[in-house]
């Protein structure tokens, strides 16, 4: 059973893992190949336990686990999703600033999930809106327009030496993320 819970210093390595695996296998053909081999767990851990603790900015990380701490098991981090004030203004007030699962545990509900954790703790830290970037060669940038994200703007980037283009999905009012999300019975 997946559960979202607020990210934990302990969890950062976790975390880092799941961003390096995500990118190379999401990312593999569209960012150069020596840049994907280059991600290191390791620095990226070390980044996400410095977000985790990093409150400013209404800051939060939250993340998906499988199984029940303590359980034989043990509970595994198989997603994240960080976000603050955005970080651009004029866009949206808020911002889903990251989103990764593993590719074994996407279609089961826990990326809505933590987009629907990050969007109430935007309303929580008084975001009236909410918004995220995605690279625009994303496999999987359908899921926002699945979310009723609307595409309201565009913007070129470089991410490993390559230019890249992206997209801003923008949720106005927020609720419309929070109703998108909501748990079926609730819909």
């Amino acid at each position: 059973m997946i559960s979202i819970r607020r990210a934990r210093p302990s969890d950062a390595q976790a975390i880092g893992e799941i961003h390096a695996t995500v990118w190379r296998s999401t990312y593999a053909g569209i960012l150069p190949d020596a840049y994907l081999a280059s991600l290191s767990a390791q620095r990226l851990a070390g980044f996400y336990q410095r977000a985790v603790l990093d409150r400013r900015d209404g800051h939060a990380v939250f993340v998906a686990v499988d199984g029940v701490a303590g359980s034989a098991g043990g509970a595994t981090v198989v997603g994240f999703a960080s976000g603050g004030r955005s970080r651009r203004p004029g866009i949206a007030e808020g911002e889903v600033e990251t989103l990764y699962l593993l590719e074994d545990w996407r279609e089961r509900g826990a990326g809505r999930r933590l987009m629907r954790a990050m969007g109430a703790h935007l309303r929580a830290v008084g975001c009236r809106s909410a918004m995220l970037w995605v690279l625009n060669d994303n496999p999987t940038r359908w899921f926002y327009s699945h979310l009723g994200g609307r595409e309201v703007a565009h913007d070129g980037i470089r991410v490993g030496g390559k230019d890249v283009e992206q997209a801003a999905f923008v949720w106005d009012p927020i609720e419309a993320l929070l109703a998108a999300t909501a748990p079926a019975q609730d819909r």
